[in-house]
């Protein structure tokens, strides 16, 4: 199986990807490790903060030594000069806000998973066609579960992940799900500022049990 395959199919499987981002590197590092005890096999890390490349890096160190079976991605990848950083660095799998065709043209060579934000059917259709097969439906608060029922017929190749403002509640999970997502992507409804600020690991693992159950029991009905 190939190495894009390997990261769809974690993702899908788990149902969800928690995605954050810590200046701290310490933080960065005790959240990671909360997500792997709660179940979680694959993470995004947003590229966001002047550390965060640092931090990826103590990531991807702690990862390969604690945790060999969780896959590592990063997130808002805007140029392919940061690309191409974080392949150094030794990230599985890639994401942006939106989709850049440099960095998918340099994913595609690499046999690497890349996953851009798209907002349109045009949007949609431009990646497709670029060789894209995980699409971020970006932002996910604003285009709804309606957005993607209506489109879906028309992309029955690819594979749908909402981000951005996904709640942790059934109502709102469940919609996704039966509109025809395949996973959801999680961030500060899940890991929120204030558990990473009093440092609560145990209420982040905690939560992050609650969803990965509440996904497989939507999924499973």
């Amino acid at each position: 199986m190939s190495k894009i395959h390997i990261v769809i199919n974690t993702i899908v499987q788990q149902g969800m990807l928690p995605l954050y981002f810590h200046a701290d590197e310490n933080t960065s590092i005790e959240v990671l490790r909360a997500l792997y005890r709660a179940g979680i096999k694959a993470v995004e890390y947003t590229s966001r903060g002047e550390t965060a490349a640092n931090n990826f890096t103590k990531m991807v160190a702690i990862r390969n030594a604690e945790m060999p079976d969780l896959l590592l991605g990063i997130g808002t990848i805007k140029t392919k000069k940061q690309a191409e950083k974080y392949i150094e660095i030794g990230a599985d799998f890639f994401i942006s806000p939106g989709f850049v065709p440099e960095v998918a043209a340099l994913l595609k060579e690499k046999e690497m998973l890349y996953s851009p934000g798209c907002m349109t059917p045009t949007e949609i259709i431009v990646a497709e066609n670029s060789g894209i097969q995980f699409i971020k439906l970006f932002p996910g608060n604003m285009l709804g579960s309606d957005f993607l029922s209506s489109i879906k017929d028309i992309f029955p190749e690819l594979v749908f992940m909402p981000t951005g403002g996904v709640d942790t509640t059934t109502e709102n999970i469940g919609a996704w799900f039966k509109a025809g997502v395949s996973a959801v992507g999680m961030g500060s409804k899940l890991i929120s500022k204030t558990s990473m600020a009093n440092n609560d690991y145990a209420t982040i693992e905690f939560e992050t049990k609650k969803v990965l159950s509440l996904i497989q029991t939507i999924k499973n009905n």
